[in-house]
């Protein structure tokens, strides 16, 4: 499995959320959101949403060595 994948199901299991039920949150089937996690196929205003239905935050950005985030 890919890293986003692993990440997804992590936070899914730390909510006690199953994959079904984030599918039916995000309106779409669980064989198509079980095919996005395996592919790595989200862009970010998916991984957005997904953070929000999980109450979570989303952050993605790179990082200047002096810590400077874009």
């Amino acid at each position: 499995m890919n890293q986003m994948g692993e990440k997804i199901r992590i936070a899914l299991i730390k909510k006690g959320i199953t994959l079904t039920q984030l599918a039916e949150l995000m309106n779409v089937s669980q064989p198509n959101l079980s095919k996005k996690l395996k592919r790595n196929n989200f862009n970010e205003e998916e991984l957005h949403k997904i953070a929000e239905l999980l109450d979570m935050k989303y952050e993605a950005y790179f990082v200047i060595k002096d810590g400077t985030r874009i």
